[in-house]
């Protein structure tokens, strides 16, 4: 995390940092697991600098948009509200312009708004109202959720739907279709949200969290692309903590159907995953997903011990499902362990985002737990 910082531009701090979401909301987990388990302040200051870096970066226009008018500008109109259009992906290259043609590979490196990681800074914001006490963040995270609701959710009815990609200003969407878990991670996240800042301090959220609770309807969340899978291990574990913080039972049936879809998933990765392959071959942080997911099932199992039979008589068979694939963990921690390993290209060319994700393999509670336990102050 400290070469991280230093390459980043965070920490010494440098006029142009590279900042880039779903890196940097891994970042700030890891460095307020660091602090947990340290006692070390610095950690946290790094963490609170690092969500400030992010604002001010990823919360504006870009300094080369196309439109001379905005660049620079905040998204939002307002320093004072940083999350409350959105915030930029941070791609290396500006976003398609309206009306050029769609090109499947240069979008990829093309800047805009992701849904999937604005939910992962929002879970990271509530991760730093928890550990400092400090309801900003958490209010950021919900206007965050809520300036971004109307954008990327479309439709009437039961055929709602979640845009993958948006354009900076949420003006239009750039890749329509959505994506496989996006509507389970909003679900979730909100939740979240509802609960480390109520109302009045907070804001009502119910009205998005309704929406989303209803796209959930009918969907088979399984997969066997390992980041993906961990996500369903980690969302697990998320809906657990809220339950057990909340008592709200109607999270039971989400989170028992979550323990099938990891269950068929594993079984599916496992069956293709060749441990042996090597490393030019293989996408680290993908299989770093994949080891933080088993580590939070490891957690849910924990938890689980002795209350089984709150979710009726397949969570325990579930689990033990789950639980026969932990050794993927180890293998995953072995292989990426190995210097020559991590030599790789695609470790190399893909640098930030795996040293991120491999710190948080190594010390995964930053991002595990929910922090849903202290008290708020008011705003």
């Amino acid at each position: 995390m400290e070469e991280f910082a230093a390459v980043t531009g965070l920490h010494p701090p440098r006029e142009s940092p590279r900042r880039y979401l779903w890196t940097d909301a891994f970042a700030v987990w890891n460095l307020l697991g660091l602090h947990e388990a340290t006692g070390d302040e610095a950690w946290r200051t790094r963490a609170q600098e690092l969500v400030t870096q992010v604002h001010e970066a990823l919360g504006r226009f870009r300094s080369d948009d196309p439109d001379a008018a905005r660049r620079g500008k905040p998204l939002s109109g307002s320093a004072e509200h940083p999350t409350a259009a959105g915030l930029r992906i941070g791609k290396g290259l500006p976003e398609r312009r309206e009306g050029e043609a769609f090109d499947e590979r240069l979008e990829w490196d093309r800047d805009g708004q992701y849904y999937h990681y604005l939910t992962k800074w929002m879970h990271a914001l509530t991760t730093m109202t928890g550990v400092t006490n400090d309801d900003r963040y958490a209010f950021w995270a919900q206007e965050l959720a809520r300036g971004i609701h109307p954008g990327f959710v479309h439709g009437r009815g039961n055929s709602r739907s979640i845009y993958w990609k948006m354009s900076i200003d949420l003006s239009r969407p750039l890749v329509p279709a959505i994506g496989h878990h996006d509507p389970l991670d909003g679900f979730i996240t909100l939740k979240q949200l509802a609960v480390i800042l109520a109302p009045p301090r907070g804001l009502d959220l119910d009205p998005e969290i309704d929406v989303l609770r209803k796209m959930l309807v009918g969907r088979d969340w399984a997969t066997n692309d390992p980041l993906g899978l961990g996500g369903i291990l980690c969302d697990a574990y998320r809906l657990l903590q809220l339950l057990d913080k909340t008592g709200d039972a109607t999270l039971r049936p989400l989170f028992v159907e979550l323990l099938g879809a990891a269950a068929r998933g594993l079984d599916s990765y496992a069956a293709m995953h060749n441990s042996h392959e090597a490393a030019a071959y293989r996408l680290p942080f993908r299989e770093f997903g994949l080891s933080i997911g088993l580590q939070a099932a490891e957690a849910t199992a924990d938890s689980l011990r002795g209350h089984e039979a709150e979710f009726g008589p397949d969570s325990s068979r579930l689990i033990e499902m789950i639980a026969r694939h932990q050794p993927i963990a180890a293998d995953i921690h072995e292989f990426w362990g190995q210097p020559e390993n991590q030599a790789a290209s695609t470790w190399i060319e893909h640098g930030d985002i795996n040293a991120v994700m491999w710190a948080t393999t190594l010390l995964p509670h930053g991002f595990l737990d929910l922090h849903l336990k202290k008290q708020k102050r008011g705003r």
